[in-house]
């Protein structure tokens, strides 16, 4: 098994080796290929829907800019719950298999396709991709990307667009979070939960309720007001502090906290589902899971909603770049959001950085709900060899 790993580890870094060459031969910076530059690329294959024995790094046809589109060499990839959702099949209309996973990715733009403007050869960026960002190259189009701060890494440029735009949305698009505010947020060590915590803090007198698994308690402590046990009952534990409850719920999770969340709102306030992470409770997806949290979920009355002054809202950020053609508010978002950056107000916090090879490992990591922060796949990191 050591030999294998090794061996494993010295084939990666000869491709590493060989496109860090490549780079260098195009430093002229045109975007056309050159005679003996490779057509192929690495890249992580979901060839089934199922458990993590359906990923693997393999060779595909590297992808060219059609028109509209930027075509990036990726350095680092986001990974997110809802990636474990896709490699399940456990979501609405799954594309078919094989598919490259990832909806997000930082790099270097190489090429450009016709009609874009704004980006030159060379520029850092970070994308969002509908879908083939755990890749060495992606192709996506120009309403996607954004310019990279000069101080921001590529892993925290990946760790950026999903967690903090969702973040942002959620809070300041639909809750309307002013001072004085209070907030529970789940999976507070998560990447969207420390996007929430720091987005909160730009914002006088807000407090800021989490849930989180014990261990990750000491690492957090200090982004939020009041942090819970994710087990233990939070529902008492809030209104102990807030008799009345809180403005704002952020869910992540769905099943029985649907119910529980609502409970917690004060009159006007605002309970936001944005994931079912309950429903990924083993390696492959189950339909007695799923059924179980489902059957747990608070049924909701319109009219008992009328009554005591609620409101309950669905967010989806993938849905709306690219189902919903809302790329332009999430643009105007992301300027936002780099002003706070670059104001040395927010920055993403990045868990982990595995090779390609490592996905496998890395998806576990979320699985186990053991990351604090961010995941990132680092193309250009070699995998650690395997140990005895």
């Amino acid at each position: 098994m050591a030999k294998e790993g090794a061996q494993r580890a010295e084939e990666t870094e000869q491709m590493i080796e060989k496109e860090s060459g490549k780079e260098a031969a195009e430093g002229s910076g045109t975007g056309s290929l050159r005679a003996g530059d490779t057509k192929e690329m690495r890249a992580v294959v979901l060839s089934a829907f199922g458990g993590l024995n359906k990923l693997r790094v393999s060779k595909k046809a590297m992808p060219e800019p059609q028109e509209g589109e930027l075509k990036i060499r990726v350095k680092a990839c986001g990974l997110n719950f809802i990636d474990l959702m896709v490699r399940q099949g456990n979501i609405d209309n799954p594309p078919k298999t094989p598919l490259v996973p990832g909806f997000e990715c930082s790099g270097i733009v190489e090429a450009l396709g016709d009609s874009v403007k704004g980006f030159e050869i060379g520029d850092r960026v970070m994308a969002f991709v509908n879908y083939n960002a755990w890749a060495e190259v992606v192709c996506t189009p120009v309403e996607f990307v954004y310019k990279i701060p000069d101080d921001m890494s590529f892993s925290e440029a990946a760790a950026f667009p999903m967690n903090f735009v969702t973040a942002y949305m959620m809070l300041f698009e639909v809750a309307n979070l002013r001072e004085g505010m209070s907030v529970l947020v789940h999976s507070a060590g998560g990447g969207v939960g420390q996007a929430v915590a720091q987005l909160c803090s730009t914002i006088p007198n807000v407090t800021v309720f989490g849930t989180a698994s014990s261990f990750k308690h000491e690492a957090i402590k200090d982004s939020v007001t009041h942090l819970f046990d994710r087990n233990a009952d939070y529902v008492q534990e809030v209104k102990r502090i807030s008799t009345d409850g809180v403005d704002i719920v952020l869910d992540c999770l769905c099943g029985e906290n649907t119910g529980k969340g609502l409970s917690l709102l004060k009159p006007l306030g605002t309970y936001i589902l944005y994931g079912s992470s309950n429903m990924v409770t083993g390696e492959t997806k189950s339909f007695f899971s799923f059924a179980k949290s489902w059957w747990q979920v608070e049924k909701v009355n319109p009219i008992k909603l009328y009554e005591e002054n609620k409101v309950i809202a669905g967010f989806s950020l993938l849905n709306l770049l690219f189902k919903q053609n809302r790329s332009g508010l999430v643009k105007g978002v992301m300027d936002k959001l780099l002003n706070l950056y670059n104001s040395k107000k927010i920055k993403p916090v990045v868990d982990s950085l595995w090779a390609l090879e490592e996905v496998k490992e890395a998806m576990q990591r979320i699985h186990d709900r053991g990351n604090i922060g961010k995941l990132i796949l680092d193309v250009e990191k070699a995998p650690t060899p395997l140990v005895s």
